[in-house]
């Protein structure tokens, strides 16, 4: 008896994933919980959560539960390998970004461009909440300027926090900065002078692009794939050919290729640049947006001697607009702050006291708890429409974790000219191009997850498929 109940308590779950009532990445219901609800023993749930599993229907994730697998026969197949020439450029794609910026902030434009979170996940009324206590706690003497490294209590908890990505940070050793924009900007000016050159994930954030365009250095684009990031063998055989200063990766979750370095290839890429005397600047600003059981290590997990200056931000978890990142800069910690005071002095007290409160309360990861499942959802719903409207040939990146994904088109679709089009429909993506010193990947677009799925978004990936088809 009890093994026809199992196959008829399988069959029910599967009919509840068939129906959409449980989604992909959906956690389903604890052994107990089902075992309580529908009156079987906790032998019988499980003989059916393992009969599903072997279905490939639901998956088991280690101290966390079981959750719905996500269908790879419904996603499209993943972007080939980036092969830019290993050979440095002066990059020039500052007035088409500007163009497109000023195209994301009009409101009656779809935000399908800029890797920036929906409005509607934010934890807007709980922040205002903590910053109206903020300002009616605050003295005298925090309305001057702040300690330039940053408030204390903020480091303080960014240090804890490191805790959970096996780091073990010090509150004297990071620097808060104005979002993760001026801690990268710190961090290459702190490494390396105009003319000297950077290597880069190819694609790359165009955001990195333009600062090394505005300091006069050089980028230097080393090929990347869409799981495990940079090839440690192509940035080996550059670091031979060309002098460089610095390497800039995004280690977790890569904007745009949502790539996500294993654990190993992270240790490598520390040792090989330590062994060069090459600086590491690593950007960790979507680690905290994982869709997997456990948070990925950072690089700085590896750095020794200090070579690792390692920088994140608030900007895509809380607010955009607190502009709250830091550093921690290793052996660059005195350049950094001389910098940081010689630019903006120091960060406001009001956002960094807010953030603070935010993450010792206990809210910060509450709210980690639902963007998460969340961005999982809506980044598995934008594949799968990907999928079903685009033309035939397009390929998509399967991200871990983060809000974006990099999608190629066959050879013959400009993404530029995808660009005007879109535009007259008030739909905004980013073209492939604008990720590449060497206006690489004509063929691809970046679209952003960041906002809950609903009609009209799922109409304006009808739209785009239909004018990519034209």
């Amino acid at each position: 008896m009890d093994n026809f109940l199992y196959q008829q308590l399988a069959d029910k779950v599967s009919g509840w994933i068939e129906q959409r009532t449980l989604l992909p990445g959906e956690k389903i219901p604890s052994v107990r919980t089902l075992s309580q609800r529908e009156n079987v023993s906790l032998g019988t749930v499980l003989q059916a959560y393992i009969l599903l599993e072997n279905r490939g229907i639901i998956e088991a994730r280690p101290q966390s539960g079981y959750y719905v697998r996500l269908q790879t026969r419904e996603l499209p197949p993943e972007p080939s390998i980036s092969r830019p020439s290993i050979s440095a450029s002066i990059v020039g794609s500052a007035e088409v970004i500007a163009r497109i910026h000023e195209a994301n902030a009009q409101p009656d434009v779809i935000p399908l461009g800029g890797a920036v979170p929906g409005p509607e996940l934010l934890p807007t009324h709980r922040l205002n909440r903590i910053m109206a206590s903020v300002a009616r706690h605050t003295t005298g003497q925090q309305h001057l300027y702040a300690d330039r490294q940053g408030v204390g209590i903020l480091r303080h908890q960014i240090a804890r926090r490191s805790v959970n990505w096996g780091g073990a940070l010090r509150p004297d050793e990071i620097v808060i900065t104005n979002g993760g924009t001026e801690a990268i900007y710190l961090c290459l000016c702190a490494v390396a002078e105009m003319g000297d050159t950077i290597a880069v994930e190819s694609p790359t954030y165009y955001g990195f692009l333009q600062m090394i365009e505005a300091l006069g250095m050089k980028a230097l684009e080393i090929p990347s794939d869409s799981r495990d990031g940079m090839d440690l063998t192509a940035l080996k055989n550059a670091l031979h050919k060309n002098q460089v200063k610095a390497c800039l990766v995004i280690s977790n979750f890569n904007n745009p290729l949502g790539s996500c370095m294993p654990i190993s290839r992270k240790k490598q890429l520390v040792e090989l640049l330590e062994k060069n005397k090459v600086a590491l600047i690593e950007d960790d600003i979507y680690g905290d947006l994982y869709f997997t059981a456990e948070r990925p290590e950072v690089c700085k997990n590896f750095d020794k001697y200090g070579n690792v200056l390692l920088c994140s931000s608030f900007s895509k978890v809380l607010s955009p607009s607190y502009r709250v990142g830091w550093v921690a800069p290793g052996q660059y910690l005195n350049q950094i702050k001389k910098l940081k005071f010689t630019t903006t002095s120091s960060s406001p007290f009001p956002t960094q006291a807010t953030i603070a409160e935010m993450l010792k309360s206990g809210g910060y990861d509450r709210h980690l708890r639902r963007i998460r499942k969340a961005y999982s959802l809506q980044v598995h719903n934008m594949m799968q429409a990907i999928r079903k409207y685009f033309p035939e040939g397009t390929r998509c990146t399967r991200p871990r974790g983060g809000f974006v994904l990099w999608v190629e088109f066959p050879s013959t679709i400009d993404s530029m000219e995808l660009h005007r089009r879109a535009m007259k429909e008030k739909i905004s993506i980013v073209p492939g191009p604008l990720f590449s010193a060497r206006g690489r990947y004509k063929n691809f677009i970046r679209l952003n997850c960041s906002h809950p799925w609903s009609d009209k978004i799922e109409q304006a990936l009808i739209m785009l498929g239909k004018l990519a088809a034209r």
